[in-house]
């Protein structure tokens, strides 16, 4: 058994330096942000490809990992909103070292929690060397990525908000990271095939589109054979999450939830609810990373932005937000979840209710009720759980059907 503890602590550290050396590392030149870097565009023909189908690729150099690895950005079609056909980005990681088996080298699905409403925001533009709170998130989740290299594994990291940095819009994420599958799967060079494991893992914001991804897939993605799936910290109940931050320190979190689910849905009513302020803001929010308005926004209240008030509680609110929420559908794959019995951003309740929908007659879940203390810190000490609940799934140990919380 690992000492949880003495691992957390390392991962914890490792995170720091990492998050200070991208910070003032003054080694080599900042890239092209993705709105102005031609590689992000759609081709012309995007509608002529299928789903995850590979559109363009390149090579690049990724920032101070203790570990080398083979690194190349992939463009490739998804489904949008609407239907569209959009193109998103993915990181791929492949590890020097030869997998040493047996069976072929696992893929690790990998979503960074992104929480933003723009494209400078994107794991893609973090891991290519990309600085200031638009790396935030992507930097504190290095180290995890980094394990999963080190045991061999392939590791590929989606743009799962798409083009648009559709925050909170479910079934767009979804499909971004089963697509940004089968897109790795078929890349030559990162030396994968159709007999490499599947895995799928996020915490958070990441949590989110991971486990969307795997409710999806029954549907969107059947011929891709996901092994397991490990998610913490899930996001669920919004409302609760937005009333839980607003008014405090992380009012930050509110906006941005109302600002996502407005942004997602333009011509809803929850749009009419905003006054000139609000409406400013929503403005102002464009390009916005999740640090940013957790800056801007500390403490104030949504009233304020609102020409109606308890804008929470509003029919308009209560119709956006329950379109993006977790647990209409079971995923068909192992699931390992954990969350913090006093998390302090996303309150246990939700985590308890989306786990009884997960745990139906034909389930496999593994749910973990832990007891570190709130959000950031469970991340660490959970994470070698995770880690091993995968590493199983991928040696195919079996793992008997039935819902286990502890």
């Amino acid at each position: 058994m690992p000492d949880i503890r003495r691992i957390g602590v390392f991962l914890g550290g490792t995170a720091l330096l990492i998050a200070l050396g991208v910070s003032v590392s003054p080694a080599r030149p900042e890239p092209v942000a993705p709105d102005d870097d031609p590689f992000y565009s759609a081709p012309s023909d995007i509608a002529e490809h299928a789903p995850g189908s590979l559109l363009n690729h390149r090579e690049i150099s990724i920032f101070g990992l203790p570990i080398r690895v083979s690194t190349w950005h992939l463009q490739y079609r998804t489904t949008g909103p609407e239907g569209r056909p959009v193109a998103a980005v993915a990181t791929v990681m492949v590890s020097a070292s030869p997998w040493p088996g047996p069976g072929a080298r696992p893929l690790l699905s990998y979503q960074v929690a992104e929480d933003s409403l723009g494209t400078r925001c994107a794991p893609s533009f973090a891991l290519h060397g990309g600085r200031d709170s638009a790396v935030s998130s992507t930097a504190i989740e290095t180290p995890f990525i980094v394990d999963a290299l080190r045991r061999g594994w392939a590791v590929v990291v989606p743009d799962y908000q798409g083009p648009e940095s559709r925050f909170l819009d479910g079934a767009n994420s979804g499909r971004a990271v089963l697509d940004g599958i089968r897109a790795a799967r078929t890349f030559a060079p990162a030396g994968l095939s159709a007999a490499s494991p599947i895995g799928a893992w996020g915490y958070s914001g990441g949590a989110f589109a991971t486990l969307w991804a795997a409710q999806l897939r029954r549907t969107y993605a059947p011929e891709l054979p996901i092994a397991g799936v490990t998610a913490g910290g899930i996001p669920t109940d919004l409302a609760t999450m937005a009333r839980n931050a607003d008014g405090g320190a992380q009012a930050g979190l509110s906006m941005l939830i109302v600002l996502a689910l407005i942004r997602n849905a333009p011509g809803s009513e929850l749009a009419g609810l905003l006054n000139d302020r609000g409406r400013a803001a929503l403005s102002e929010a464009a390009g916005s990373c999740g640090l940013d308005l957790l800056t801007r926004y500390s403490d104030v209240h949504l009233d304020e932005y609102s020409k109606t008030p308890e804008l929470l509680s509003q029919s308009a609110f209560a119709a956006a937000a329950r379109q993006q929420e977790l647990g209409d559908d079971t995923p068909d794959m192992p699931l390992y979840l954990y969350h913090s019995t006093t998390d302090e951003t996303i309150p246990i309740a939700g985590f308890d209710t989306l786990t009884q929908r997960y745990c139906g007659p034909k389930s496999t879940v593994i749910a973990h009720r832990s007891g570190a203390a709130g959000h950031k810190t469970t991340a660490l000490v959970e994470a070698p759980g995770g880690m091993a609940f995968l590493a199983d799934r991928f040696a195919g140990e079996p793992l008997a059907p039935g819902c286990s919380v502890s």
